[in-house]
């Protein structure tokens, strides 16, 4: 019984440290904490879905900085994906890091989890639970939970520049666990990045400034993992054109296995992107 206290505890502390801090670590590399994970512990997706425009989003997002800093879950590394919406764009404020695609992608969890409509702050872990993104120790409890399920083994690193100036990277994913509905999966590669901030000057965050972590600045579906024995579902070498405005030094990339009918995430893995 003494878990339950220990995550309680760790929480309320995070919360209070990043809610002075998290300045200095989303500046930073808040990611190198992270880094230090046990090598043994299972990697969980955790997504957030949130909007500078929304008021109940900036604890959510000190939760999310908080979970990628510490990494309180012993048996689970924790890969964050910040995705902004863009359906809080028409309520006084345009959030920079917004996307139609990121509110598409919600949309697609809203029917999976039978909701009327999607909403600001959500927190999704492997594509399998869902929460209001600002409570602590559920998301703790659930990232514990998926880090006990088995996990599609993913290799990503950057490679060689590709052509015309896009980055090259290195994907390999293993034999498909975790009883796919199908079969096959989809493989998605993400681009990610950290220290990020706004100074909001209308909406319900007027006077804020707001400070991000693992923002998604892209997204897209490099292939299909298939099923079988083969001991490689798949394996390539996709290139992305990084954009002029991203900081290369706050840049990661993150590669993650979804089946299709059931969203659930099989497998993730991320790397930083090379300077």
């Amino acid at each position: 019984m003494k878990k339950p206290i220990i995550v309680a505890l760790f929480l309320a502390g995070c919360l209070g440290v990043v809610g002075v801090g998290t300045e200095s670590n989303a500046q930073g590399n808040p990611q190198a904490a992270a880094s230090s994970a046990n090598a043994d512990r299972k990697p969980v997706l955790v997504e957030l879905f949130t909007a500078e425009g929304c008021s109940s989003c900036p604890p959510a997002e000190k939760l999310l900085a908080a979970l990628m800093a510490r990494q309180p879950a012993p048996n689970a590394e924790i890969i964050p994906l910040e995705e902004h919406v863009d359906y809080w764009d028409h309520d006084g404020w345009v959030d920079p890091f917004s996307s139609a695609d990121w509110t598409a992608r919600q949309q697609d969890y809203t029917v999976k989890f039978k909701e009327n409509t999607p909403y600001t702050p959500e927190m999704v872990v492997d594509g399998d639970a869902h929460f209001n993104g600002s409570m602590g120790h559920t998301a703790v409890m659930s990232i514990e939970a998926a880090a006990r399920q088995p996990e599609t083994e993913i290799t990503v690193s950057s490679g060689q520049p590709g052509s015309h100036g896009a980055e090259a990277f290195n994907v390999k994913v293993a034999g498909l666990q975790g009883d796919p509905q199908g079969d096959t999966a989809d493989v998605w590669l993400a681009i990610t990045e950290s220290g990020l901030h706004s100074n909001v000057t209308a909406g319900e965050n007027s006077g804020q400034e707001l400070y991000h972590v693992a923002v998604m600045r892209y997204l897209h579906k490099i292939g299909v993992a298939h099923s079988g024995s083969d001991p490689v579902a798949y394996s390539g070498t996709p290139e992305v054109k990084l954009k002029s405005n991203w900081k290369r030094e706050d840049l990661s990339v993150v590669v993650f296995v979804q089946d299709k009918k059931s969203l659930r995430v099989l497998g993730v893995a991320s790397a930083k992107v090379a300077g």
